[in-house]
């Protein structure tokens, strides 16, 4: 093979993986400019739990049964956890190891469908309703809202398990389902942190 024709392909690959590198970048920004816009949601429900707070002269309101804390305790440990657990599968596909991706991918969805249950559980257990009071209603607000993204994430987790069934999908080189999972994934933890501190300790 002549030296010109050596040159030609060395350029055409250098290219392709620039190429392809920026294409992943974009759309890694793309979906933390998505989950800005929805941290920015978030903030202006916090705020208004905490103002509603602020001006309310009891809080909780008068005859509102106390939050228990032993189970959201536990549901947050869990939720935490599969953060760090979801964490090892974006190390393992650098590896090229799909199978133990599929196996953290699967432990994290099994976490995250407990820490669902557990909040469905706290739900039908609470001696408030929606509309009981304001406090019920923020509380329902703020916890279901997280919850519908804990399930969105539960969906993308799925997806990553399903699409990495098929030979050659991802790889060390190409693994941007799993990238854009896992940052969605931290952030539902980072934004669970925040809600349990202002509902249940605060």
């Amino acid at each position: 093979m002549e030296a010109t024709q050596i040159t030609n392909i060395a350029v055409d690959s250098a290219t392709e993986h620039s190429a392809h590198s920026a294409h992943t970048d974009l759309r890694v920004f793309g979906l933390l400019t998505f989950l800005f816009s929805e941290g920015m949601l978030f903030v202006g429900l916090f705020t208004a739990y905490l103002a509603f707070r602020a001006i309310a002269p009891e809080w909780p309101p008068e005859g509102t049964e106390k939050l228990e804390i032993l189970l959201p305790g536990i549901n947050t440990i869990i939720l935490v956890s599969s953060s760090f657990v979801i964490h090892q599968a974006d190390h393992a596909i650098k590896e090229n190891q799909l199978r133990a991706v599929q196996l953290w991918f699967l432990a994290t969805f099994i976490m995250g469908a407990i820490f669902i249950a557990g909040q469905l559980y706290e739900y039908q257990h609470l001696g408030f309703g929606f509309t009981t009071n304001i406090f019920a209603s923020t509380f329902f607000v703020l916890t279901g809202f997280h919850g519908l993204h804990v399930i969105i994430g539960l969906c993308l987790i799925l997806a990553v398990l399903l699409r990495s069934l098929k030979a050659g999908h991802y790889t060390s080189q190409k693994h941007f389902g799993i990238e854009a999972a896992s940052i969605y994934w931290h952030f539902v933890d980072i934004i669970w942190i925040i809600l349990f501190l202002i509902l249940y300790i605060l």
